[in-house]
């Protein structure tokens, strides 16, 4: 079994001892070292690792113009996985095994990132559900030095997909979160199919926390907030029906990790400065979209006019109670606070001022309002259905967590539709 070696310190370049190194076209031609390190996490995987990695193994072969490495990294297999990785690495020349004691995507990742020497790091997942075609355009642009990460995207236009409607539903509200909540403009966070530039990676690692499913995505979302280039790719992609990820407890993390970059980013806490994108394009000279302090205000402006819009709803939906039923005193007062609502949002939380678009801006947050009314209409009549004739205080109850729920998916609305990448002007400040 052979180990990666530890790759040695970045250079230096403008004079800024942190800085990364200019783009440039990556040596290929050192012998004895490859280009390209292929990483494939696996966890109990004895049955489909050897046919996986032979496939792989073939397809570079006939495809991959320079030197690469395939490693399998086990994630403390408790079946014979680390026999058949063993054998596949003492049986095919540019294969290599890694074994960890702890479970953990990301730990995996870290651990055999950090000691290769491959300039160009990439992973798949082992079920190789994206067409191995895609490799060599995923990994080109950072040889080329067009690029510092390069992702595979099922969600573009032109990607081919097969999955089931669960697994595409969890997808895209995902990558909505992200894009409403951390202002993340990549496409597809969970696709398997990734690459980086090793010297990219020496910085970029470190300041990246998690060690599960979270890891790829905290670390697009540091790199592209620091101003490096990600390329995307569309792929083609199979579901795989017998993957063994726990999508609830995935999902219950990804959202904590969510959480946890978003206050690092709102509070300024992470050293983006140590990545400044190459070619003196630092993200510091220039007014970016999305920027830490301006997602800051704006959740604040939200959640300010959210509360006030919400008692404003509940005293309206009181009084309109006192003379129409529930569905009809929902809707009325629905409507009044989501004109109220839009028009605050507008002026206090995404700075929009005069008359401008104001009639198209309502409009919108009249569609908006209209899913939130499906919600809480909804809420109401399965509480009608489930107990018949349910107290005031119960509806009122109700109504509160439907309301929660409809104010995360309009603030998302409203930052990606209503008022996409609204920086103000510097007049307007």
């Amino acid at each position: 079994m052979r180990t990666p070696t530890i790759a040695g310190p970045p250079s230096v370049a403008s004079g800024r001892s942190d800085a990364l190194p200019a783009r440039e076209h990556l040596p290929v031609n050192i012998a004895g070292r490859p280009v390209l390190d292929v990483v494939i996490p696996v966890y109990n995987e004895e049955k489909d690792l050897e046919p996986c990695v032979r496939r792989l193994h073939e397809h570079l072969l006939r495809t991959f113009p320079y030197g690469f490495r395939i490693t399998v990294a086990d994630n403390a297999s408790t079946d014979t996985t680390p026999a058949v990785a063993a054998g596949l690495a003492a049986e095919v020349p540019e294969v290599c095994s890694v074994r960890l004691e702890e479970k953990g995507r990301g730990r995996a990742l870290r651990t055999v990132w950090s000691g290769s020497d491959a300039p160009v790091l990439a992973y798949m997942d082992v079920d190789l559900s994206t067409d191995l075609n895609a490799l060599l355009p995923l990994v080109a642009p950072l040889i080329s030095g067009h690029s510092d990460l390069a992702i595979g995207s099922r969600l573009a236009r032109s990607s081919r997909v097969v999955r089931g409607p669960k697994r595409e539903f969890i997808s895209r509200a995902y990558n909505l979160i992200l894009r409403g909540s951390l202002a993340a403009r990549f496409s597809d966070a969970q696709c398997g199919f990734k690459a980086i530039r090793r010297d990219v990676a020496e910085r970029l690692l470190p300041m990246v926390e998690d060690t599960g499913w979270f890891f790829d995505t905290e670390m697009l979302v540091l790199a592209e907030r620091a101003g490096l280039r990600i390329h995307e790719v569309p792929v083609d992609w199979v579901d795989d029906p017998d993957s063994t990820v726990h999508i609830v407890r995935t999902a219950t993390e990804d959202l904590k990790g969510v959480w946890r970059v978003g206050r690092a980013l709102a509070t300024g806490s992470l050293p983006l400065d140590r990545l400044a994108r190459p070619f003196g394009d630092d993200p510091r000279d220039r007014e970016l979209t999305g920027v830490p302090g301006g997602l800051a205000r704006q959740l604040v402006g939200f959640c300010v006019v959210g509360a006030l819009s919400t008692l404003f709803y509940l005293a309206l939906y009181s009084l309109f109670r006192l003379g129409v039923g529930p569905q009809a005193a929902n809707a009325a007062a629905l409507l009044v606070s989501a004109v109220a609502n839009t028009a605050a949002n507008r002026r206090l939380t995404f700075g929009v001022r005069g008359r401008d678009r104001a009639v198209r801006h309502q409009a919108q947050g009249l569609v908006v309002f209209a899913i939130g009314l499906a919600l809480t209409s909804g809420s109401l009549a399965a509480l009608g259905a489930a107990s018949g004739d349910p107290a005031h205080s119960t509806e009122l109850a109700v109504l509160i967590v439907a309301n929660l729920a409809a104010t995360v998916l309009r603030f998302l609305l409203f930052r990606l539709w209503v008022f996409p990448d609204r920086v103000p002007s510097r007049n307007e400040r």
